[in-house]
Order: structure tokens, then C-alpha cells, then sequence
């Protein structure tokens, strides 16, 4: 599994949206995640591998973790903007793509200029984060635990 290096790395939610990511598809190889501070602007770096494993293409991506409040109890939640959707796009090379992950939401305005501009961004947010868990199995808070207790030596 590409996962297991990671255990070593500080466990943060950047960690954690890289595998989360990582949880969508096989083709997701993490090749780094990046410190707290003074990481570039990116949280995490990798590959999607295209076509046949025989003959790899890869396609390199920027991973942007965000661990904002979601709405919860009555109080809106701490959208992600277009200052921060900007950074991550500011990031991205030429053939490359961008990954925010995000606990809460994506701001309407960030949203819609990103797809209108065309920009090769991939959105996750809390729900998103949530349905991936379950459709993986991580459908209990004991799983859960055992999931961030196990990969990320958390709670």
C-alpha cells in the first residue's frame, strides 16, 4: 500500500485529506506531504495514473487541505473563498491539477469562477468526506477511530 510511508510524517489534517483522496480511486499515488508551515502553498503532492500500468502516464496534482468549520448547530459554516481557491490555482503547472479538500464548503463565488474559467481543480468537502468514509467502510465512530488511531497514531 503507497500509504504506509506516511507514517512517519506529522499527523495533521493534511495527512489526512491526502488520503482521503487517495480513497477515491487506485489510481491516486501520494508522493509527499508537506509540513504545516512554509509548504508553497501545497499540503501534499502526487501522481493519477493514466492508462495502462504497463505504460504509466502520469498526471501530477497539488493537494490544498483546508480544515474549516461546516455548519453545524445553526452557525453558517467557514467557507473556502477565492483567496484560498486562487492559491491553489496560483500553484498548478502546466499539465498539472489541483485537489481542495475541505470540511466545510466551497464558497458559491469560488466555485463557479473555477468551473467557468475552466480551471483543473477537484473539489472535496465535508460531505464529500463523509460519503467517501462510508462507501469505504468507515461508517461507524469506532471505525473511524480505528482508521485515524491506525494510520495516523491519532486519538
Amino acid at each position: 500500500m503507497v500509504w504506509n510511508h506516511f507514517k512517519d510524517a506529522p499527523i495533521e489534517f493534511e495527512a489526512f485529506a491526502a488520503r482521503i483522496f487517495q480513497m477515491i480511486d487506485s489510481r491516486v499515488i501520494v508522493d509527499e506531504v508537506t509540513r504545516g508551515a512554509v509548504d508553497g502553498g501545497r499540503d501534499a503532492v502526487g501522481r493519477y495514473l493514466l492508462g495502462l500500468s504497463e505504460d504509466p502516464v502520469y498526471a501530477e496534482f497539488s493537494l490544498e487541505a483546508k480544515c474549516y468549520r461546516p455548519a453545524l448547530d445553526g452557525k453558517s459554516p467557514n467557507t473556502v473563498g477565492v483567496k484560498e481557491v486562487s492559491r491553489l490555482i496560483s500553484r498548478i503547472r502546466h499539465r498539472q491539477f489541483g485537489v481542495l479538500v475541505t470540511t466545510s464548503a466551497i464558497a458559491r463565488q469560488a466555485y463557479e469562477e473555477v468551473r467557468e474559467d475552466k480551471h483543473p481543480i477537484v473539489f472535496i468537502c465535508g460531505r464529500d468526506i463523509a460519503e467517501i468514509m462510508i462507501k469505504r467502510g468507515f461508517n461507524t465512530v469506532e471505525r473511524v477511530r480505528a482508521l485515524l488511531n491506525q494510520e495516523f497514531n491519532m486519538l
